[in-house]
């Protein structure tokens, strides 16, 4: 099949596709793949020039495959060789603006799989019995942050295995440089690469008829002399036709200055017709008297949007830092200038939740904007002498733009891509310090830009975040509960000022991380008292030799009595020989069978006790059954809640599972995982008791939770 088949379909009288108009060689290529007709690849990879009309051309061959679609279009009036059989609609991932990861567990639910894991995925598809078939759309359009070269990745761990999948059959629209990556990957014959751009596919006809419909007042266009008059219409659709080579974008572009800004056009002067994007940029400055370098300067800030667009009143303030000059007289008389290439966009009702619970309005009536297509952005970006340059002044502007540098005050926006501009102007390792941005970015975001800079370049702080995003975005919790995550995090590292700062930034955090302890192998956690004999009950001192668990300052006294004084603990049962355990005794008094050990902590504050366990006196029934809180587990999370009244107060996710876990009756929460023991003192006020909390406490390691010497006490 070629592009002579267009000559073809139009000597035998077949109307061209209402959407796509033209395009017939490649739509009964894709007929055929869809049909799985004998001797067509099992692969398609779609590809071309930006602007080359593949969007479009995916979205005019979809509306043949959805079968409530099908019955609104002339299917009867097609080249019945581009119009594929009536089958169920394929599955159609959005990759725009997801990461890699997130568009394969898309796929994952949209076939009901139950794999765990993202490479238990592809196994899963190539054991069903019935091929699947599935289109991935705008690969150039997948992640995050731009810079991060999400659509690369999203070929080699989603696309690739995917192809190599047998039971699938994949359409892939993807840009020219990843194209061949895809398909070569392939045994001869299962995969074909369509480029929109080369001969065999070309359209120029099509193309004609494209723009010939956008000068078309009976499709919208206004009235004007070069529109109402066919004789006039036609000729100059060809000229635009045959200056743009074969650009969808360059002849739409076109077509809207034209009919935006009509006065001074001659119709048959072929010199004021572009030949190119950057061409149709240039071409409208001028016509409108204006510099040409103007208008890239006004376009430079939306060139370098990140997500759906850019809030309009950002655009000003960053317009100025790009160009190093006051743009607010350009920018109020540019409408026009302007309006041929940008677009309005909607903004996600979804993309933050934060501001509507923080009830500070930043979200309020906020109008976005965006390039009319991502290839305006390119040639704006490689026409400017230094994008890192630019990127800094952007990320400098964005940063001013911070109310009182209160991140729970930024503009969405800037909370959520401050990033992504600091990551392409080199700029993001300095900016990975900021506690509440942590917790205030949104972590996909953060995450992926994070993850673009080499792990040496990266601080504590933001090694800390990179290791506990999984966590933030697995449970896609708002931005307190992201906080309380951090929280714990700093404190596991050792980082006890940020998880400090977290506590002063205005979150209702739900607990305060006493000590964390780096420590492999406990089974169980039990939370008791030691007796202690002396009036004041002097806290014993760490043995020699017990790593402390972290930095920290002094916790309150232990209770005291005039001759007896109860030390709140921690027990954990560990493996023998864990340096500072003493054997478990079994139920006769003698060493425990299993080969467990006993190691204590204090539970207010870091530090071991060198004590004798079966001197430890866990809480009665009785208090227990009065303690303000109780908790429930699973594998890998825990949820504490209020007895009275049954409302969670705190929710806890961790990233391995839980081995043990225990709540004191005045609400501290100790939690072993395989990688250590951590102790959280619930913070949510509770009648009858007031949390026991030490003035300032840090601590080296989260872990998760066990059972305790007495089981769950929930």
């Amino acid at each position: 099949m070629s592009a002579s088949d267009e000559g073809i379909a139009a000597v035998a009288g077949y109307a061209p596709h209402p959407y796509v108009g033209g395009r017939t060689a490649v739509l009964r290529a894709l007929a055929a793949w869809r049909m799985r007709w004998p001797g067509a690849p099992r692969v398609i990879v779609l590809t071309g020039n930006p602007g080359s009309g593949r969007s479009r051309l995916v979205t005019g061959f979809l509306m043949m495959c959805d079968p409530g679609y099908r019955k609104q279009l002339p299917l009867d009036d097609l080249d019945p060789a581009t119009v594929p059989p009536d089958l169920p609609a394929p599955a159609v991932p959005n990759p725009s603006g997801r990461t890699a990861a997130q568009l394969l567990w898309v796929i994952a639910d949209h076939f009901g799989l139950h794999a765990d894991r993202g490479d238990d995925i592809f196994p899963e598809l190539a054991a069903r019995e019935e091929p699947v078939t599935i289109v991935v759309p705008d690969v150039d359009r997948a992640g995050p942050v731009r810079a991060a070269h999400e659509p690369a990745r999203l070929v080699r761990d989603v696309l690739k295995p995917l192809a190599a999948t047998e039971t699938v059959q994949l359409l892939a629209d993807v840009p020219r440089e990843l194209a061949a990556e895809l398909a070569e990957a392939l045994p001869s014959g299962q995969a074909q690469i369509i480029d929109l751009d080369a001969p065999e596919w070309a359209d120029p006809k099509g193309l004609v008829r494209h723009a010939e419909t956008a000068l078309d007042p009976g499709a919208g266009a206004p009235e004007l002399p070069f529109t109402t008059d066919p004789a006039v219409r036609r000729p100059l659709a060809e000229a635009l036709a045959g200056r743009a080579d074969d650009s969808r974008l360059t002849v739409q572009l076109a077509v809207q200055s034209l009919l935006m800004q009509p006065e001074g056009f001659d119709p048959a002067d072929e010199s004021l017709l572009p030949a190119t994007v950057g061409e149709a940029l240039d071409l409208h400055a001028r016509r409108l008297d204006v510099d040409p370098q103007t208008l890239r300067l006004l376009l430079a800030p939306l060139a370098f949007a990140e997500g759906e667009g850019l809030p309009v009143q950002l655009w000003g303030p960053l317009a100025n830092s790009v160009a190093g000059r006051d743009m607010s007289q350009d920018l109020a008389d540019g409408m026009l200038l302007t309006a041929p290439f940008i677009q309005p966009v909607e903004p996600d009702a979804e993309e933050d939740t934060d501001d509507e619970a923080a009830g500070d309005g930043a979200d309020d009536g906020r109008m976005l904007l965006r390039l009319q297509h991502p290839g305006i952005a390119e040639e704006i970006r490689s026409g400017l002498p230094d994008v890192r340059d630019a990127q800094t002044k952007i990320a400098m502007a964005l940063l001013e733009a911070v109310p009182q540098q209160n991140w729970a005050k930024a503009d969405p926006y800037i909370r959520d891509h401050l990033a992504a501009h600091t990551l392409e102007a080199g700029l993001l390792p300095q900016l990975l310090t900021d506690p509440g941005l942590f917790a205030h970015a949104d972590p996909v975001t953060l995450r992926t830009a994070i993850e673009a800079v080499p792990l040496e370049q990266l601080g504590a702080p933001a090694r800390t975040y990179l290791r506990t995003a999984p966590l933030l975005t697995r449970s896609q919790a708002p931005a307190d509960v992201r906080a309380a995550f951090l929280e714990s995090a700093f404190v596991e590292d050792g980082l006890a000022p940020y998880a400090e700062a977290l506590h002063t930034l205005g979150f209702d955090l739900p607990w305060r991380t006493l000590w964390s302890v780096p420590l492999a192998g406990v089974r169980a956690v039990t939370t008791g008292s030691l007796p202690q004999e002396g009036g004041e009950g002097t806290a014993a001192e760490t043995p020699p030799g017990a790593d402390g668990a972290g930095s920290g300052g002094e916790g309150p006294a232990p209770v005291s009595g005039t001759a007896t004084a109860l030390r709140p603990v921690a027990a954990f049962v560990v493996p023998e020989g864990t340096p500072g355990s003493r054997t478990m005794p079994g139920p006769d008094g003698d060493a425990s069978e299993d080969g467990g050990a006993l190691l204590l902590h204090d539970l207010l504050r870091p530090g071991y006790v060198d004590a004798d366990p079966t001197q430890v006196q866990l809480p009665s029934e009785e208090t227990k059954a009065a303690a303000p809180f109780g908790f429930s587990r699973g594998a890998d999370y825990l949820r504490v809640w209020a007895r009275a009244g049954q409302e969670v107060v705190a929710a806890l996710l961790s990233d391995t599972p839980l081995t043990g876990a225990d709540l004191s009756p005045d609400g501290v929460l100790v939690v072993a995982t395989e990688r250590g023991v951590t102790a959280r003192q619930i913070l949510a006020a509770a009648p009858a008791v007031t949390p026991t909390v030490p003035a300032q406490r840090t601590g080296a390691a989260d872990s998760a939770a066990s059972d305790g010497l007495e089981g769950d006490h929930s």
